[in-house]
């Protein structure tokens, strides 16, 4: 089966690939860097020639009032361009929560470009994640200091990318869902407490200060950000994926 990856050489589309490969589909790559722009939908006609599926993890540069736009232009090129060519499954990564914290204008993007979707003309699928292991480490860096890290109390049940990863690519080699499956890693921590671990395996002595006002995730509140009943669970915990 051929499936075009779109954001496929980034953080999770890299591995999607790799994944897809391995199972023996034609997984390939798309984005800028292969002439692939998403916002004009220059190259798509050829990016999705021949594909039966497309799996869009582009993201939004900013996290401010320009990721709506982005979203809601990038879809409507993705979906034209996707039903032209006969595409019969779509699929997206969305945020788990995202519809829960309305104070933050990326999520309501992510909610916006999931509502674009599911309205479009092309079967699809969305896969909401928690936050990534991987983003802790700009997490802390956005509120820290020589001296030390001001971390909100959210509750969080953060996931390895791989583990995304293969959570897209089993739904990419599925039926469309029309509807939206959830994952997250096998553990809650809040927010301070993740800092506290991390630094601790860095051997970083700085403390950590709890402050409800610090950064982006100050904006979400009780269990928004974790993951509700149903959702798959992977296996991967922060202290393994620490060690790595």
């Amino acid at each position: 089966m051929k499936i075009a990856v779109i954001g496929g050489t980034g953080l999770i589309g890299s591995r999607v690939v790799t994944i897809l490969t391995k199972s023996g589909h034609e997984a390939v790559p798309h984005s800028p860097s292969t002439g692939l722009d998403l916002l004009s939908g220059h190259g798509l006609p050829e990016a999705l020639a021949g594909a039966e599926v497309v799996v869009n993890l582009t993201n939004s540069p900013t996290f401010d009032d320009a990721s709506p736009e982005f979203f809601r232009r990038t879809m409507d090129n993705l979906l034209e361009a996707a039903d032209s060519a006969g595409v019969g499954h779509a699929v997206i990564l969305s945020i788990v929560g995202a519809d829960l914290v309305p104070d933050l204008v990326y999520y309501r993007a992510k909610v916006l470009q999931e509502d674009i979707l599911k309205a479009g003309p092309v079967p699809y699928s969305i896969v909401r994640a928690t936050q990534f292991f991987e983003f802790m480490a700009p997490t802390m860096s956005w509120t820290s200091d020589e001296n030390a890290v001001r971390l909100p109390a959210t509750r969080v049940q953060p996931i390895a990318a791989d583990d995304v990863a293969r959570a897209v690519a089993d739904v990419s080699m599925g039926a469309p869902l029309r509807g939206t499956r959830n994952i997250a890693g096998p553990e809650v921590f809040t927010l301070d407490e993740l800092g506290r671990i991390t630094l601790a395996a860095q051997g970083d002595r700085r403390p950590v200060v709890t402050d409800d006002q610090a950064g982006l995730f100050a904006a979400a509140s009780g269990d928004a950000l974790i993951a509700q009943d149903g959702a798959v669970i992977a296996k991967t915990t922060y202290r393994e994926w620490l060690a790595r």
